[in-house]
């Protein structure tokens, strides 16, 4: 419920992740204690609603914080207890210039005083403003257990995963104050195939889609592309093997068939404040066969 960095930037990893809920109502039931929400189905979309608009100190009293308490999401990443998640959550919020959580089907069950529930959602976030804006779309599934403790029903438990592959777009804004009124289209590169990669110290393939995504044979790592624009590549890689995650920024040559850059660290096992850029290495990969790709940029 509570999607986060990474990228998901480092937002899809940042990720990450988290649980999400929106609200798709204008006002929802409420217990006898002020502003906390009387059903588990209200709960939900609470939690929705209050991540939709970067409110942690209302998501955070929809929430049970038992130290045990154990979140999965996309990437591989765990979390146990509820303040590191807290601290990724905030700061996707301050990365992101405005969020969207459209909610396509949520079902909530409930049996005594334990509840659970099921969600379809995109989670839609945008980062800056006028003809550079970028929207990311992660299409997502939830699910998650809630508990009522003394009347009051809290999320005690979540997990959640992709739909499909995310979709990384180019906003132009008529208003570059506002994200109300936009068109949308998409980086006209094409990156599908397969990719070798070259570190100092190792070489290994990727198998990319055409928005850049997908697989590499190191540590059973993703790739997600984050922006492709001018010929500049950015995106963020994920290693379960290892339990390392960063990000990276390369220059395509001008037939599209190679690239030279830089990767880095965005989090190493437990320690997830890496500053981004600071440390890591430099990549040179290479494109191992042509495909019906259109190669140019704007």
């Amino acid at each position: 419920m509570y999607y986060a960095e990474t990228f998901l930037t480092h937002w899809i990893f940042r990720v990450a992740l988290f649980p999400l809920v929106i609200c798709s109502c204008s006002t929802l039931p409420q217990s006898a204690e002020v502003g906390h929400p009387a059903t588990p189905d209200a709960v939900v979309r609470a939690m929705f609603h209050a991540n939709e608009m970067k409110n942690m100190a209302d998501l955070e009293q929809l929430v049970s914080k038992d130290p045990d308490m154990i979140g999965y999401t996309i990437g591989g990443r765990k979390y146990v207890g509820w303040y590191e998640l807290k601290r990724e959550m905030q700061q996707e919020f301050e990365s992101a210039t405005h969020l969207e959580i459209p909610i396509r089907e949520v079902h909530v069950w409930e049996r005594g005083d334990v509840a659970w529930y099921t969600a379809e959602i995109d989670y839609v976030h945008y980062e800056g403003i006028g003809e550079h804006a970028r929207k990311t779309v992660l299409p997502l599934r939830e699910s998650g257990v809630l508990e009522r403790r003394q009347g009051r029903w809290l999320l005690v438990q979540w997990h959640e995963s992709l739909e499909r592959d995310p979709t990384v777009q180019l906003v132009e804004t008529q208003n570059q104050q506002s994200l109300d009124d936009h068109t949308v289209r998409k980086a006209p590169v094409d990156l599908s195939g397969e990719w070798e990669i070259q570190e100092a110290d190792k070489t290994y393939h990727a198998v990319l889609d055409k928005s850049g995504s997908g697989n590499y044979t190191w540590q059973d790592g993703t790739f997600t592309t984050t922006r492709l624009t001018d010929g500049r590549w950015e995106g963020v890689w994920i290693q379960p093997g290892n339990d390392r995650e960063g990000g990276f920024e390369v220059d395509l040559s001008e037939d599209r068939m190679a690239a030279h850059g830089r990767w880095w660290y965005t989090r190493v096992g437990n320690r997830s404040n890496i500053p981004a850029r600071q440390w890591g290495g430099e990549y040179r990969l290479k494109r191992m066969a042509t495909t019906k790709a259109n190669h140019s940029l704007p």
